[in-house]
C-alpha cells in the first residue's frame, strides 16, 4: 500500500492488524478505546503489570466495572481487563456512560495478553500508526489519492414500513449511515478507495449507487440466547475512485 490506511471505526482493529500497513491513521468515537491504544503503544509494560494485578473473579469484575481511575494508565488497564473478562468481549455502556456488560466467566481472562504476547505484537504494528479520537467523517475527509479507507460501522438500517428500527439506532443512526456514504463518495472523488462493511439490506444498497457489493457470510456468536447465534450475511462495499471519475465525466458530457 503506497498511500495511507485509514480506519475510522477502529474497534478491535482486526483488519489493521492483519494488513500491517506502513502508514495508518486509526480513530474511533470511543475515547476510552483510543486512550487504551495510546497507553498500550507508549507504556506496554506498565499496562500489562496493571492488568495482571487485577484478579479474575466475579466480585473483582464488579468492583473494576464500578471504578473510575484517575490516570490514563489506570483507565486503560480497566478497559483491557473489562474487555477480556466481560461476556462475549462486548463493549456496551448505559445512558449514564457506565460499562454494563455482565461478567463472562469461563475462559474469559486477560491472560492471553501476556501469554500470547498480544500487547507486544500489537505495539510493534502500532508504531507505524497515529491514533486519534473523533467522529468518522473528519477522518474519511482526510483521505486522498492512493489512500485506502476501511469502515466498519454499526449496522443500522432504514426504518421499515412498520416503523421498526434496530436497537442500535441510538448509537449509529440512519443519518450517520447517510453521512458515511456521502463521505465515502467524496473520498473516492479525491482518488481514495473506500471499503465499508455493512448490513445486507436494500436500504444500504441505495446509499451507494456507484459501488461494488460483495456478499459475505460470517459466524456471529455474541448473543445471550444460543438460538440467536449463527451465520449472518453482510455486505462488503467497495467505492473505487475510477468509478467515481467515470460518473463525473459522464455528467460533464
Amino acid at each position: 500500500m503506497e498511500g495511507t490506511y485509514y480506519e475510522p471505526f477502529l474497534g478491535g482493529g482486526a483488519v489493521f492488524f492483519h494488513l500491517c500497513p506502513r502508514k495508518a491513521v486509526l480513530s474511533d468515537v470511543c475515547g476510552g478505546l483510543v486512550e487504551a491504544y495510546k497507553v498500550a503503544k507508549a507504556q506496554p509494560g506498565e499496562l500489562l503489570k496493571a492488568v495482571r494485578r487485577l484478579r479474575v473473579t466475579k466480585e473483582e469484575y464488579k468492583r473494576v466495572r464500578g471504578s473510575a481511575p484517575r490516570s490514563a494508565l489506570g483507565r486503560a488497564a480497566r478497559f483491557l481487563y473489562l474487555n477480556r473478562t466481560a461476556f462475549g468481549g462486548m463493549y456496551r455502556v448505559n445512558q449514564e456512560g457506565w460499562f454494563n456488560v455482565p461478567y463472562g466467566g469461563g475462559d474469559r481472562t486477560p491472560a492471553p495478553l501476556w501469554e500470547r504476547r498480544l500487547v507486544a505484537s500489537a505495539v510493534a504494528i502500532l508504531r507505524h500508526a497515529s491514533i486519534a479520537s473523533g467522529d468518522f467523517e473528519k477522518f474519511v475527509d482526510r483521505a486522498t489519492r492512493g489512500d485506502v479507507v476501511y469502515c466498519d460501522p454499526t449496522y443500522t438500517v432504514a426504518r421499515s414500513d412498520s416503523g421498526f428500527a434496530r436497537y442500535n439506532e441510538k448509537h449509529f443512526s440512519w443519518a450517520d449511515q447517510e453521512r458515511l456514504a456521502a463521505a465515502a463518495s467524496r473520498a473516492a472523488g479525491r482518488g481514495a478507495t473506500v471499503l465499508v462493511s455493512n448490513a445486507h439490506h436494500w436500504s444500504i444498497q441505495r446509499l451507494y449507487p456507484d459501488a461494488e457489493f460483495h456478499t459475505l457470510k460470517r459466524w456471529s456468536g455474541v448473543s445471550a440466547e444460543p438460538a440467536s447465534r449463527g451465520e449472518v450475511t453482510e455486505y462488503l462495499i467497495v467505492v473505487r475512485p475510477e468509478r467515481k471519475r467515470r460518473r463525473v465525466s459522464a455528467q460533464k458530457g
